[in-house]
């Protein structure tokens, strides 16, 4: 294999492209805006490996009903609406949300962790981005909601090692957190990183190994030659000897009619950027309102919500507000009337929470997405594993239960 197109320039996309350059093939990529255009700009940029717990836990469905029922405008909603796949998707999350699907599901992001930090290494030395590993915070509004959490973090891998905060401690690492506060735990062996700065990295990189980025082109429709494939949209033709389909939540656009059954739903996050004084320098996860906040450089990103609605829904202040609610006694001295960057993104679930990498039923189509909340955490590693997969054709063990047909 000596060319392949890649559509899509965000986090999968553009790490598949590099990978694939590093094994000797020739890359075009293809974006219906740009580079990180979708959810790979806006995320928390939390790299968390060991604290990838899937979504489709036992009753997750009615927890999330509980959670809708008592706050419609809190950190969860769904709109089903009338697209007859969003209400199968959430029937095939029901199927997936059980002792037996949840196990599976978190054996599979196990065997995928231990490698995850070292493929974002990779990707740092070529982006000029780096990793950060300053220990992550997570504040809870009681001692009791704390102590119970201390065995979960405990349990997540021997790296982890979570140290229990009081209030005074919490608010010794973090100046401008409030008084409802009321404890906290210290987390070790994650990390985390600028999105929007690693992203630019990236392309740089993945141009300066050859590769044409072409923004503003749309894919509407691949074709398998029977000796390569064709790609048409946008007024304009490509031709490749492959493609691979990284297109987050339009994946299925694209992948259905290779044999592609699973739906991709988008999970839609919020975020927005403030600048509190002094300027935190560790990230700060609050479980409670779901509530994720990381510095990047001169300001402090403020992301929550998973939203299942409509790719292309537009954003909605209803859930930029909530957030603020949520977040102004917990951060009392910030300026949240300053607020910028508001952003709404799809993130691309699967119903049983794993993604979609590797070869359709044709040998000449891939599909690279699905990864969902996680999608930047393990999409490198998955990026290498599928240039592996391209270049020898054989299956990575790692991707086996991945398979984009099952």
């Amino acid at each position: 294999m000596e060319q392949i197109v890649v559509v899509g320039a965000g986090i999968t996309g553009l790490a598949t492209a590099w990978y694939c350059q590093q094994r000797g093939i020739r890359v075009t990529v293809v974006d219906r805006t740009g580079v990180a255009a979708g959810a790979s700009w806006g995320n928390a940029g939390y790299l968390t490996p060991e604290l990838t717990d899937p979504l489709n836990g036992p009753l997750v469905l009615l927890d999330a009903a509980r959670t809708v029922a008592r706050n419609p405008r809190g950190p969860l909603q769904v709109r089903p609406g009338t697209d007859p796949r969003r209400w199968l998707f959430l029937l095939r999350m029901l199927a997936a949300s059980t002792p037996r699907g949840f196990r599976h599901t978190l054996s599979v992001l196990q065997d995928l962790r231990s490698q995850a930090l070292g493929a974002h290494d990779e990707l740092a030395a070529v982006s000029g981005v780096a990793l950060r590993r300053d220990p992550f915070l997570v504040g809870y509004l009681s001692v009791a909601a704390r102590d119970r959490a201390l065995p979960l973090f405990a349990a997540a891998g021997p790296s982890v090692d979570p140290v229990a905060l009081d209030q005074r401690e919490m608010q010794e690492r973090l100046p401008i957190l409030g008084d409802p506060i009321r404890a906290g735990i210290e987390l070790h062996g994650q990390a985390y990183v600028n999105p929007p700065q690693l992203m630019a990295g990236l392309a740089d990189a993945v141009r300066a190994g050859g590769a044409e980025i072409l923004e503003g082109v749309r894919v509407d429709a691949v074709h398998d030659t029977g000796s390569g494939v064709r790609l048409s949209g946008s007024d304009r033709e490509l031709s490749a000897d492959a493609v691979v389909l990284a297109n987050g939540a339009w994946l299925n656009e694209l992948a259905t009619g290779f044999g592609v059954r699973s739906f991709v739903q988008a999970g839609r996050g919020y975020s927005f950027s403030v600048w509190p004084d002094p300027m935190p320098t560790a990230p700060i996860y609050l479980p409670e309102p779901h509530v994720a906040c990381n510095p990047l450089g001169d300001r402090f990103r403020v992301t929550s919500v998973m939203e299942f609605n409509a790719v292309d829904a537009p954003l909605d202040q209803a859930r930029i507000r909530s957030i603020v609610r949520a977040c102004r006694p917990l951060f009392p001295g910030v300026d949240w009337a300053a607020r910028q960057d508001e952003w709404v993104g799809s993130r691309p679930c699967t119903a049983d929470g794993l993604a979609l990498v590797g070869a359709t039923r044709s040998p000449r189509v891939f599909v690279h997405g699905g990864h969902g909340m996680w999608g930047l955490t393990l999409g490198p590693l998955t990026a290498r594993l599928l240039a592996e997969q391209l270049v020898t054709g054989q299956v990575p063990r790692q991707l086996r239960a991945l398979d984009p047909l099952r």
